[in-house]
C-alpha cells in the first residue's frame, strides 16, 4: 500500500515537475533542476502516503516484541482503525514532518542521481542506452540514497515509534529534537545506525525500480528517462 501510492506519485510527478523548471533537453538539464523536481515529487508522494508508512513502522516494531507482550494491532486494517480511534485522524499523520523530509531527500537524491549519472555516461560516450547503463546508473544512485537517507531514517523511525501521551511524544518533540538528542547520547555516528542494512535494502530496490521503470516506458512507447 505504502510503496504503491508513494512511488507511483513521486516517479510519475518527477518529469512534469522537471519540465516546469524549464528542463527541455534531457541530456543537458542542470542538476539543480532535477534535484528540485525530485524533492517536490517526493514530498507530495510521502505526504499523501504518511498513514500507510506509520502503520508499516508500528507493525514492524510489534514484530520485535517479547513472547509475553501483546501486539498493538491485529492486522493492517485494525491498525488504521485503532490509531484513528485513539489518536484521532491527526494521529495517522504522526511523524509526517520527518517522513516528508526523508522522502524529499530520498527522491532528490535517487531519481536525479540516476538521471544525471545516466546522461553523463551517455554524453561522455562511455556507455550506450540500454540495460547495462540502467543498472550501472541505478547502482550509483542506490549508494548515494543510502548515504543521504540513513540519518533521516533513524529520526523518522524513532519519532514514529515512540510512545505518546495525548498528542505529544514521550521522548522527542520533533525531528530536530531527535537529531540533537541522538548526537548528544550516541555521537554523530548514531545517526548512521543500520547504514549497511539500509544500503543492502535500498541499493537493490533502486536497481529493480529503475530497471522496471525503463522497461515499462519502452513497452508503452515512452522515451527513456
Amino acid at each position: 500500500m505504502r510503496e504503491g501510492s508513494y512511488s507511483t506519485i513521486r516517479l510519475g510527478a518527477y518529469e512534469p515537475l522537471k519540465r516546469l523548471f524549464g528542463a527541455t533537453d534531457p541530456a543537458h538539464t542542470p542538476l539543480w533542476k532535477k534535484i528540485c523536481a525530485g524533492a517536490i515529487s517526493g514530498a507530495i508522494g510521502s505526504s499523501i502516503a504518511t498513514p500507510t508508512d506509520l502503520v508499516k513502522v508500528r507493525m514492524q516494531a510489534d514484530a520485535k516484541l517479547k513472547p509475553d507482550q501483546k501486539p498493538r494491532y491485529k492486522n493492517t486494517r485494525s491498525a488504521f482503525v485503532e490509531i484513528a480511534r485513539t489518536e484521532g485522524l491527526r494521529g495517522l499523520y504522526t511523524g509526517v514532518g520527518p517522513t516528508v523530509q526523508r522522502a524529499a531527500i530520498l527522491t532528490a537524491t535517487q531519481i536525479p542521481a540516476y538521471d544525471h549519472t545516466k546522461h553523463t555516461l551517455l554524453n561522455w560516450g562511455v556507455m550506450e542506452e540500454g540495460i547495462p547503463l540502467h543498472i550501472t546508473s541505478s547502482m550509483i544512485a542506490g549508494f548515494l540514497v543510502a548515504l543521504t537517507t540513513s540519518p533521516v531514517d533513524v529520526v523518522k523511525t524513532r519519532v514514529m515509534n515512540q510512545k505518546k501521551q495525548g498528542m505529544a511524544g514521550t521522548l522527542y518533540t520533533g525531528s530536530w529534537n531527535c537529531i540533537r538528542r541522538t548526537i548528544q547520547t550516541e555521537g554523530p555516528l548514531g545517526l548512521y545506525k543500520g547504514f549497511i542494512p539500509n544500503w543492502m535494502r535500498i541499493g537493490p530496490h533502486t536497481v529493480v525500480t529503475f530497471f522496471i521503470f525503463e522497461q515499462l516506458r519502452k513497452l508503452v512507447g515512452m522515451a527513456p528517462v
